[in-house]
């Protein structure tokens, strides 16, 4: 028998919010972001999902040539373009899309020889200061790509840094449009949560991540409370029980004492799985559908879990660390992280299985 833990997947949840976010952005072109293996889920995995996206869009040029080589048809665009002159030709022969992000790879688009003429976003930093030329490059280095042999179309792209707080769109806003006013190319400037908030933003192409996958972009707004339903349930079994006596304590570091006799749940999942290892007494864990508390310190294979509040579990009982019944974001706030992280962390020992419509006990294809 395989180890007691797989990463659930509901692939008609993840359709269902694909769906969400164009409801959110009518009238939007829209690609969905599967960077970082989509968001931990796997790549080829979700996109049978994925179908009422536009295109894609990511970081990874290899990704981007395998889906090519998957049969995907649609545009993928790479989000923080491309890294050296020589990756151009594959640019071209696959057919990606690229952001541009600086004046360095505007020359190098300039100086290369290409097959084709690739379709190109100029990023413009707007305040995130990571990536993005200067409002006051735009119009300059927008005219020298629009005469280049080597550019199809042109659009201009931004991204919030702020867009999750209620005063955290105008500055941006403001920048953007007046780097960009009377330049006659489309716009992209929603990501997750700007894609909730699109009446204010607007944009020819939006980019949703983390809330196809059934997680919040809000620090004060539940998924539920967005109309999204999670994709991933990371499920595991107890493997062991233990009575602890008053003032004995349990695992690594003795982090937990019990106060009275406590039965104490072992759980095949830690830290080389991709749980928190930093997650803290208290964190949530569903036991038989009832709410528990992690008690101890998650270790590299296994956690503990304090059964109080389920006195029939046993061996063998089914756990859940987070998806259905548990928020990831719920979990991950618990353990001073986000949930972005804790699904990106799932490691590749981790099985994963494609379930029925909604069913997460009863996992159908194991990849």
């Amino acid at each position: 028998m395989p180890r007691p833990l797989v990463a659930q997947l509901d692939l008609d949840a993840l359709a269902g919010n694909v769906a969400r976010a164009r409801d959110s952005a009518a009238g939007a072109r829209m690609l969905a972001v599967v960077k970082a293996n989509a968001y931990g889920h796997g790549l080829v995995r979700v996109l049978p999902a994925l179908g009422a996206a536009d295109g894609l869009a990511l970081i990874e040029l290899d990704a981007a040539v395998r889906l090519r080589e998957h049969g995907e048809a649609r545009e993928i665009l790479l989000l923080e373009g491309f890294f050296d002159a020589v990756e151009l030709r594959t640019f071209a022969e696959h057919r990606l899309s690229t952001v541009v992000h600086s004046a360095e790879q505007v020359a190098m688009l300039e100086q290369a020889r290409l097959a084709r003429p690739l379709d190109v976003w100029l990023k413009v930093n707007t305040g995130m200061n990571r990536l993005g030329v200067a409002p006051s490059e735009v119009r300059g280095l927008a005219a020298r790509l629009g005469r280049s042999s080597n550019v199809a179309s042109l659009g201009l792209a931004m991204h919030f840094a702020r867009a999750e707080e209620d005063d955290g769109l105008a500055e941006a806003l403001q920048r953007f449009e007046a780097a960009c006013a009377g330049l006659p190319y489309s716009r992209s400037l929603a990501n997750s949560a700007g894609v909730v908030r699109y009446s204010e933003i607007g944009g020819a192409v939006v980019r949703p991540g983390i809330m196809l996958y059934g997680a919040t972009p809000f620090p004060d707004r539940t998924a539920a409370s967005l109309g999204l339903a999670p994709v991933m349930t990371l499920r595991a079994k107890l493997i062991a029980v233990q009575t602890l006596g008053a003032g004995e304590r349990v695992g690594y570091g003795g982090t937990f004492t019990a106060r009275a006799p406590t039965r104490i749940g072992v759980v095949a999942c830690g830290y080389a799985d991709g749980y928190p290892r930093h997650a803290p007494n208290g964190t949530p864990v569903l036991v038989d559908g009832v709410r528990c508390a992690m008690a101890g310190r998650a270790s590299m294979d296994m956690l503990t879990v304090d059964l109080a509040p389920v006195p029939h579990a046993g061996v063998g009982s089914d756990v859940v660390l987070w998806g259905q019944g548990l928020p990831v974001d719920e979990v991950a706030t618990a353990a001073g992280s986000v949930g972005y992280e804790l699904l990106c962390a799932v490691t590749q020992r981790v099985p994963f299985a494609i379930c029925a419509a909604h069913d997460a006990r009863a996992p159908a294809v194991a990849t």
